[in-house]
């Protein structure tokens, strides 16, 4: 039984607590807008600031970008509550470091930098690469803030699976994580794609807190940087079919008509290098069951059955150089490869002027799942594979040059497998399935 002085204190801090605002921005990060020359600011708070402001600017000049703010409510029973405000950075002077704040007159975040991107023919982006990292057991986490605020990366890729889920605990988990990686993505475009943890609430934690071209009603978008054409799937439609069979209908035709675009000679001399990424692989050689140990792998060959709407003959017709994967807690690295078979460039030389897309699964940036167990027995068509935590580089060096490696947290960031992509030309392969007379006219009714 409390006393009634401790009742009487009891009461007011409830009453205090009540009235506590929270007008502090949190979960900075930051993503391209609709090219590689706007930037877009995103944050969160847990009360309506009325305002989403960021003051940035170059060598002491101050310009002010307003922006707005929508309310996300988390599915889960506390129908936990926060404000996502975002602003775009326009025209930005390339290769230029930008020092930025966010937040309103009620609350400023504290002060970050980015360098804008260089725009020009011969920029050398080099990105980070990683899928599956969780709150708990981030292996690759601290590394990757220190590198990444050392300015060795101009982009993150985060290939699907947050935070191991961003709706546990009503969204509070979500929080966690997206405090966790500003450390990261406040200093370098973090772009991202769904995988199968983020499904719940039809996948709302991931369209309301990140800020992907495409925009929260879509999953899939596509962006330019340097020499590389960089495009972002879900490949989750296929497996949660109570959405429907409209995602998958949807998607496919809209990543068709991108590889149409991608693929005019004036695009694809600009932007050559053609990657694709999506949470689940094709092809994996593990021990779990999981769809990519199957040999129709229904990303792969389509809808089981009627084998609709499968991506790798699409990828393969029009020309993609790289498919880019996650879901499974390993790295692994393919021969070039299509319908099982392998296309190397030739015996010595496998990836140069490789003849079929090149595969790279690189889920092991660390999360409370733990590793998964490859099969004895090492298929012909993977050329690599470590259970290591770690992540993968990439280096865009020309129209010509991609170099790969792929590091080892649990060797102390030694870098464990690197690989160059070497090619003459860009276009579809030898055996493309392609009607150019339609492709043609598709082309003409589409973008004139």
């Amino acid at each position: 039984m409390y006393t009634f002085k401790a009742f009487f204190y009891l009461t007011v801090i409830k009453l205090i607590n009540a009235q506590v605002l929270w007008y502090q921005p949190e979960q900075i990060h930051l993503s391209y807008g609709r090219t590689s020359n706007e930037i877009v600011v995103t944050w969160s708070t847990f009360n309506d600031t009325k305002e989403s402001i960021v003051k940035y600017g170059i060598g002491g000049t101050i310009l002010t970008a307003k922006g707005s703010s929508k309310v996300f409510v988390d599915g889960g029973p506390k129908k936990h509550l926060q404000y996502i405000h975002r602003v775009i950075l326009p025209s930005l002077t390339p290769n230029s470091v930008y020092v930025y704040h966010c937040g309103s007159r009620l609350g400023w975040s504290a002060q970050f930098w980015f360098k804008s991107a260089l725009q020009t023919d011969d920029w050398q982006p080099s990105l980070a690469i990683f899928g599956d990292m969780g709150n708990e057991n981030a292996q690759s986490l601290a590394r990757l803030q220190e590198e990444t605020q050392r300015g060795m990366y101009d982009t993150i890729l985060h290939v699907g699976d947050f935070a191991y889920d961003m709706d546990s605990e009503n969204g509070e988990v979500g929080d966690e994580f997206m405090r966790q990686i500003e450390t990261i993505a406040a200093y370098v475009p973090y772009m991202t794609c769904p995988g199968n943890h983020e499904e719940r609430y039809n996948f709302s934690n991931y369209r309301e807190r990140f800020s992907m071209p495409g925009g929260s009603e879509s999953f899939m978008y596509s962006f330019d940087l340097g020499p590389l054409h960089i495009i972002s799937i879900s490949t989750e439609v296929y497996y949660f079919m109570n959405f429907g069979m409209k995602p998958i209908v949807f998607q496919y035709e809209w990543l068709e008509q991108d590889l149409i675009r991608a693929n005019l000679p004036e695009n694809r001399e600009k932007h050559p290098w053609i990657i694709v990424m999506g949470h689940r692989p094709m092809y994996c050689s593990l021990t779990d069951k999981d769809d990519c140990t199957h040999h129709e792998t229904i990303t792969r060959v389509g809808i089981p059955f009627v084998h609709w709407f499968g991506l790798e003959e699409l990828l393969y017709n029009y020309g993609v150089d790289v498919e880019i994967w996650a879901h499974e807690h390993i790295y692994q690295r393919l021969w070039p490869i299509y319908d099982y078979k392998v296309y190397n460039g030739s015996y010595e030389a496998p990836y140069v002027n490789p003849g079929a897309p090149i595969h790279i699964i690189t889920g092991s940036a660390g999360c409370k799942e733990g590793h998964d167990t490859f099969n004895l027995t090492k298929p012909e068509w993977s050329a690599f594979q470590s259970k290591d935590y770690g992540y993968t580089r990439l280096k865009a060096f020309n129209s010509s040059h991609l170099y790969f490696e792929q590091v080892s947290d649990d060797k102390d960031g030694l870098v464990i497998d690197t690989v160059w992509v070497i090619k003459d030309s860009h276009e579809p392969y030898q055996f493309s399935k392609i009607d150019w007379a339609a492709m043609d006219g598709l082309r003409l009714k589409t973008f004139h």
